[in-house]
């Protein structure tokens, strides 16, 4: 082919160049799932699930699942920076709730071991004649 069937040589590549940035700016547009994000976020979920979270902290567990469907709504919908950002509340959210969780059953056991040793306490005196 000659010169002049390509066309110039600056037109050819500056054709080049908007064809390889309109292809670097097609990939760069969609990011990839956040999938290890939300299998961590589906993760800190079960762990709370295990750790009673639904008796002793169910708003929060109920807003991680929430978060959780809506960063899976957003992936279908090809917004993954969303998708992101809601898994990652979903798992800080799961993550709170297993504190409050474990945080209220120790408070319980704590309660309980305090009432028996009230209950020591109050058999000793009596059992030794000391008026509390």
């Amino acid at each position: 082919m000659s010169e002049s069937s390509r066309g110039p040589p600056r037109l050819r590549i500056a054709a080049t160049l908007t064809g390889a940035l309109l292809f670097v700016a097609s990939c760069a547009s969609t990011p990839p799932a956040p999938t290890a994000t939300l299998r961590a976020a589906e993760q800190a979920i079960t762990n709370a699930e295990q750790a009673e979270a639904g008796r002793y902290a169910a708003a929060e567990l109920g807003e991680a699942r929430t978060k959780l469907a809506s960063a899976n709504d957003a992936v279908k919908e090809e917004n993954m920076i969303n998708a992101e950002r809601l898994g990652q509340q979903s798992r800080a959210e799961a993550e709170l709730a297993s504190a409050r969780s474990e945080a209220a059953k120790a408070a319980a056991i704590n309660e309980e071991l305090k009432r028996g040793n009230d209950a020591l306490v109050e058999e000793t005196q009596r059992n030794s004649g000391v008026p509390r």
